[in-house]
């Protein structure tokens, strides 16, 4: 890349947002150059040979029921571009101490059937906001705004404000609906007393109603080659192994957009963004941190709940008091005994992912920010405990602690898979009340630490897009 070499936009950082970015630039006839620090682009979504030859294995994110149902997603002609959407029979199971599971199945009244008594209050909290998931969507998967159907997000809105327990409980009576929601919840990574987090679960149960929730054939990082793919045939360059360490070291262009969380922001910045500024991105927040295995097997792992076979993600975790304590743990900086493990188990639908007769399995707890301690035996002993025999299935064994997240992916700042906590103070207006907007003239963020936050669905990178057209056109 010549030094003298000169671009309409400059993407730095090539995950799901910055190619996202760079699209939409594309696309407006912009030309383009994302920079990667990385040797493989794709940041949160791609798969490497972590354990043994012939298994693929996916980085970090493995399940895309937001990037199966991205408005932004579903405007690219990714089937085309070879990525396929695989679909187990169920979007998830909860398997319980008793021998059975919870099984969260594709339609809200297989679903509620089997929550018993709780069944008639499942369908009538979900059904309405599944069949207008696609006006729903449309307002929360973007940066705040008057909504275009406020009794819909009104009807959203008075449940999601909720915290998870406090939803569960108000709502279900049996232990079976209450821990199937609480698992769903934990995916926000807060405590389940606060506030918002309920949102989460109504989100992803919905989509697994509406959408499901998806696997990438082959896998996460078949999304990225897609993406890559659409963004070369609009003429839009690529170069990867070239971080960078300064805003200075880019090459002159009208806009830049920094697919970056703040810590990195700042770091890149030089000091050019005013005191006032630096001091709101010093003060963001990161979540708790991911502590993740994978595991190369030689036989599907042994549920003692057969159900757990028909869904490719499993959560473990018991009743809503146990998945609870586990989620509190981080934020008072200690390691749940018996975390909640959110689990997937790719194989089972997707052979091509291990060599024949043999399987992978995925999966991670939430720890403290930054945490090194390892979590390997509390983890596998909470699958072992819904699962017997799993341990003896074990051939291969890749163990990513926070530092070692981040070290793939430099914005999970301290294996924060959330670009930042997303909490009721960071869920609207993050990392500032600016957003996408910087005060340099030109330079906009566009990762998951702007609206609307974390999951593989490039919408942080579309709306940062779009805005910086929009200052170039002013």
């Amino acid at each position: 890349m010549p030094a003298s070499q000169t671009y309409d936009a400059v993407v730095v950082g090539s995950g799901p947002n910055g190619l996202a970015a760079a699209i939409v630039a594309a696309r407006a006839g912009l030309s383009v150059l994302v920079r990667e620090a990385q040797e493989q682009c794709g940041g949160g979504a791609r798969s490497a040979g972590l354990t043994l030859p012939g298994f693929i294995h996916d980085l970090c994110s493995a399940v895309h029921p937001l990037g199966l149902s991205s408005p932004f997603f579903t405007t690219l002609p990714l089937a085309t571009l070879g990525l396929d959407w695989i679909h187990p029979q169920a979007p998830l199971a909860h398997p319980l101490d008793d021998g059975s599971a919870v099984i969260l199945d594709r339609s809200v009244r297989t679903t509620a059937e089997g929550l018993g008594a709780d069944g008639a209050a499942y369908a009538r909290l979900l059904m309405p906001l599944v069949r207008r998931w696609p006006r729903l969507q449309q307002m929360l998967l973007a940066p705040p705004a008057l909504p275009r159907s406020p009794i819909l997000l009104a009807r959203f809105g008075l449940n999601a404000m909720l915290s998870a327990r406090g939803f569960a409980t108000r709502h279900f009576r049996q232990p079976r609906a209450r821990a199937l929601f609480a698992g769903l919840a934990a995916h926000s990574a807060l405590p389940l007393e606060r506030m918002v987090s309920a949102a989460f679960g109504l989100v992803l149960g919905i989509c697994a109603h509406a959408v499901g929730w998806p696997l990438a054939g082959g896998g996460s990082g078949q999304i990225t080659a897609a993406l890559l793919s659409y963004l070369r045939s609009l003429g839009g360059e690529i170069v990867a192994s070239a971080p960078v360490n300064s805003l200075d070291e880019l090459p002159r262009s009208r806009i830049v957009l920094l697919d970056l969380t703040p810590r990195q922001l700042l770091d890149v910045g030089d000091g050019r963004f005013g005191e006032s500024y630096r001091t709101k991105l010093a003060r963001f927040r990161y979540g708790p941190g991911a502590f993740k295995i994978d595991w190369a097997l030689d036989a599907p792992i042994p549920w003692r709940a057969p159900q757990c076979a028909l869904a490719a993600t499993v959560h473990l975790g018991g009743t809503l008091e146990e998945v609870a304590a586990a989620e509190a743990a981080p934020w008072a900086n200690r390691h749940a005994e018996a975390p909640f493990v959110l689990l997937v188990q790719p194989t089972l639908f997707d052979p091509r992912r291990a060599p024949p007769r043999r399987h992978i399995a995925w999966a991670y707890c939430h720890v403290p920010n930054g945490s090194e301690f390892d979590m390997t035996a509390r983890i596998e002993t909470q699958i072992e405990r819904f699962a017997p025999g799993f341990k003896n299935r074990i051939i291969g064994r890749s163990v990513m602690p926070p530092s070692r997240l981040q070290a793939h992916n430099a914005n999970l700042v301290g294996g924060d898979v959330n670009g930042g906590a997303q909490d009721l103070r960071q869920l609207f207006t993050r990392p500032t009340m600016r957003l996408y907007a910087t005060p340099q003239t030109g330079v906009y963020i566009c990762s998951a630490s702007t609206p609307p936050g974390g999951g593989v669905h490039g919408m942080c990178g579309y709306f940062a897009a779009h805005a910086a057209l929009g200052g170039m056109r002013r």
